[in-house]
């Protein structure tokens, strides 16, 4: 992953550039209105994108990969879960109670390194998080044929345990569908708006707002960390296949430290690096600490 000309990072031009066609046609059809001093203008995709999330909380997002790139996807995620399957890590994955997961695939095929660094992606999380933002997890996610639950059925937010609001998102979900996200097997329930309140909704709210979220194969379905969802109901005959992705401010600490599972010279790209949080070191002491900031002050800027 290169940077432009101009030694930005390449998803920065990415909001930039028309992406949908027939942008410029839409907005020249504004709905009727009066009163109005100020409103929001999209001119592409990816803006409509963000301009959803601060509004709802969640949009679904072209990734922009063929359907050979697809395909190819869906053959290692295959292979890999059902490698992580068996043998002592296979019992560990049962044993913590996290069979239909598969974590951090980037660090076992390059592919899942490229999904997480879609220039869609991260130009979108630009724009609502701010620059320096981290990859936090990813996660292969199986909603198993048949299972009248899963592991991520139960509401949640992707910040758990977390009661409060902000006025820019602390981090973004990106849920890549593997396959499509139907009623039929299960697409994640969202409360639209939720990432804006405290509280849990009550039962009766939560009941009349809830939407089920569809998303063609090759999507991301992105939601604002904040916002209340969880997993469908999969009533068909296949499982439903998905590799997630949380992006959040550096200052949060990452679910696997990345930087130590992959190694110091898993990749010399800038980029990469400052996505996978090698820029931001945990201090295991104040002498270690120090050193760190020395190091810093003598890089060239």
């Amino acid at each position: 992953m290169q940077g432009n000309e101009k030694g930005s990072a390449p998803w920065r031009d990415g909001l930039a550039s028309p992406i949908a066609e027939g942008s410029l046609e839409r907005a020249m059809e504004a709905t009727a209105r009066y009163g109005v001093r100020i409103a929001n203008e999209a001119a592409d995709s990816l803006q409509e994108a963000a301009e959803t999330l601060r509004l709802l909380g969640y949009a679904v997002v072209d990734s922009g990969l063929t359907a050979e790139e697809l395909d190819a996807l869906r053959i290692r995620f295959a292979e890999l879960y059902a490698a992580e399957a068996v043998g002592p890590r296979g019992e560990l994955r049962r044993a913590a109670g996290e069979a239909e997961l598969l974590r951090c695939p980037l660090a076992l095929d390059p592919a899942f390194l490229a999904l997480a660094a879609n220039p869609r992606i991260l130009a979108l999380c630009e724009s609502l998080i701010g620059p320096g933002f981290i990859l936090n997890q990813q996660n292969g996610v199986v909603n198993p044929a048949g299972a009248q639950t899963y592991s991520q059925s139960p509401f949640h937010r992707d910040l758990p345990y977390q009661h409060y609001v902000s006025t820019r998102p602390l981090a973004l979900n990106a849920l890549f569908c593997l396959d499509p996200f139907t009623e039929e097997n299960g697409a994640t329930w969202v409360v639209p708006a939720s990432h804006k309140e405290e509280a849990f909704p009550s039962e009766p709210v939560l009941r009349a707002q809830k939407r089920q979220v569809s998303a063609p194969a090759g999507s991301f379905l992105v939601l604002d960390c904040m916002l209340w969802h969880g997993g469908g109901v999969n009533r068909s005959a296949k499982d439903r296949r998905a590799v997630n992705h949380v992006f959040t401010i550096a200052m949060m600490r990452q679910q696997i430290d990345l930087p130590s599972a992959l190694g110091e010279g898993f990749t010399d790209d800038p980029d990469l690096r400052r996505l996978l949080g090698f820029q931001h070191p945990q201090a295991r002491s104040v002498t270690e600490y120090l050193a760190m900031q020395a190091a810093k002050r003598q890089r060239p800027r």
